[in-house]
């Protein structure tokens, strides 16, 4: 299975989230800085998936996260907060690059001498931060702990016919089926490499306050004070590149408390929960803003309640939709009007086989004009005037839902249909996505999205006929077919072509209705520079990149 995640839902809670996407057409790097509204600097953003390069040491950064990590096991708790921090201590088989691209790692090489089994010859020299070094038991021993059900990446394992040690340095996966996503999970949580002795030592207290971290990255767990702070400290016997920066401590602040911080010099840089974090900084001296691709989006999911059961109204309803006021008056346009369900973030390879798809993309306007309006109220007709009830709207309060909501219930009443919203607490908006009999009081949810593979084809799934994630119950037989040719499909160019067609016949059919693509946003110190600007900062080294910029 691939893996797609619904967003946190106080990443809704008045705009978006630090998820990476690469805008359409966008190979140079750039960034904002200056003041201005948020509407202009939103028109004139070119997103990077970098930032310059660091030349001078850093005795230590202040970082701010959204949250305290739950734990700092990311085969127990993968929240993206313990991610920030842990990717810079633990290290993948593969690594994701910052321009979204993956390449062995841990895995020194890997060859495929047939489709359906992966050899990976380990790196030498790797040791933990503990001393000892690591083997091929530790690495199969990590791979059976990521595979247990029960665990986070449990389903990412499911098409593995075996994995086994066959040599000192040499780990042999085979398939069930040859299986394209796979590659791509190891640069995730999947991939990651733990101290087999270590964490049978801690048992269940291991990714706790107090424990050490059993791995191999450029950095160490030296210390976690409950409630109060992280902090991680260069690894002097690092097998890699030494970093710049010596030490890392992480405090956990809101958006109001982050932007304080950011503006009084308190903290040194963040990946910023919302792009109007980002805008509240403007004109702000000391501060510099990079945005940078993602594969976030907002969409909209039509539900098995069935008001939006017929493929026509939902295609007139993303032919009705203003995406660019959505984004203007829900997202201070720090979000891009969007035609697929994935950010171009996931275009991690044959970039621009996906942008002129992306170009191609029928029924969604960034604003419908006459044209789109009257194809919209013709679909409807074909539709039988649609349902004979109210179009029920599900969100909550928050400031960017509530704005999707009204412009879906404009969109709906520009082409004859009505539509009602029902706003649910913050607290309780989790169980749309959770509960299939809250989920039955509404026909329609306005939400977000990202997937955690830089590969268009780690979302599509969610349209096959059996997909907990169908809700509206879209079927069709070429459609699953054509899905699982492409996963199984390991030549990168004949995949794009088929990821093609597949995010043809989703769009088409309005499975789920694409709003806008999201970006990743760093705010930094402008006395510093190096992480990556992209998605990649959840799964890739970011401090180990950070320092001065002379």
């Amino acid at each position: 299975m691939n893996r797609t995640y619904r967003r946190r839902t106080a990443l809704a809670a008045g705009a978006v989230a630090t998820v990476i996407v690469a805008a359409a057409g966008c190979s140079g790097a750039t960034q904002n800085t200056g003041g201005g509204s948020s509407a202009a600097e939103a028109a004139a953003l070119t997103l990077t998936p970098t930032t310059p390069a660091a030349k001078g040491e850093l005795a230590n950064a202040d970082w701010l996260l959204e949250d305290e990590p739950d734990s700092l096991d990311l085969d127990t708790q993968g929240s993206s907060a313990g991610r920030v921090v842990l990717t810079n201590v633990c290290e993948r088989l593969y690594q994701l690059q910052p321009d979204m691209s993956t390449k062995p790692f841990l895995a020194e090489e890997a060859e495929t001498p047939d489709d359906k089994t992966l050899v990976l010859t380990l790196r030498s020299g790797v040791t933990f931060h503990d001393g000892s070094p690591m083997t091929a038991d530790d690495v199969l021993w990590s791979l059976e702990r990521h595979a247990d059900p029960d665990m986070e990446q449990g389903d990412e394992f499911g098409n593995i016919a075996a994995m086994r040690k066959t040599g000192d340095r040499q780990i042999t996966i085979t398939f069930k089926a040859p299986d394209a996503m796979f590659f791509k999970a190891l640069a995730g949580d999947a991939g990651i490499v733990w101290n087999k002795e270590q964490v049978e030592k801690a048992g269940k207290d291991f990714g706790t306050p107090g424990q050490t971290d059993a791995c191999t990255g450029p950095y160490r767990l030296s210390g976690w004070k409950s409630g109060d702070s992280i902090t991680i400290q260069r690894y002097d016997a690092y097998w890699g590149e030494k970093p710049l920066t010596k030490q890392v401590t992480f405090r956990w602040a809101s958006d109001s408390a982050l932007v304080n911080a950011l503006t009084t010099g308190a903290a040194d840089g963040a990946y910023a929960e919302s792009p109007n974090t980002a805008a509240a900084l403007g004109g702000k001296k000391g501060i510099e803003r990079y945005y940078g691709p993602s594969t976030a989006s907002l969409i909209l999911i039509p539900t098995e309640r069935g008001g939006l059961k017929d493929a026509k109204i939902r295609r007139a309803l993303s032919l009705a939709l203003d995406r660019k006021g959505i984004a203007a008056s829900g997202y201070g346009s720090m979000v891009q009007p969007w035609g697929t369900p994935v950010g171009s973030g996931a275009w991690g390879y044959e970039k621009d086989t996906f942008e002129a798809a992306q170009k191609d993309i029928a029924y969604a306007p960034e604003s419908p004009d006459a044209d789109d309006l009257a194809a919209a109220k013709k679909l409807v007709k074909e539709a039988g005037g649609g349902p004979g009830e109210p179009i029920v709207i599900g969100t909550d309060a928050s400031q960017g839902r509530t704005v999707v909501a009204n412009a879906v219930r404009a969109a709906l009443q520009r082409i004859g249909l009505t539509g009602q919203i029902k706003t649910v607490p913050t607290s309780q908006f989790e169980q749309f996505y959770s509960d299939p009999s809250v989920r039955g009081e509404i026909d329609v949810l306005v939400a977000d999205w990202y997937i955690s593979k830089a590969d268009p084809m780690g979302f599509y799934d969610n349209a096959l006929s059996d997909s907990s994630n169908n809700w509206v119950g879209f079927k069709d037989a070429a459609y699953d077919a054509e899905v699982k040719q492409a996963l199984s499909t390991l030549d990168d160019g004949e995949r794009a072509k088929l990821a093609v067609g597949v995010q043809k016949t989703f769009t088409d059919a309005a499975v789920w209705i694409s709003v806008a693509q999201v970006p990743s946003v760093l705010v930094l110190n402008d006395e510093l520079t190096g992480p990556p600007a992209s998605m990649a900062y959840l799964y890739h080294p970011w401090a180990a990149e950070l320092g001065r910029k002379g």
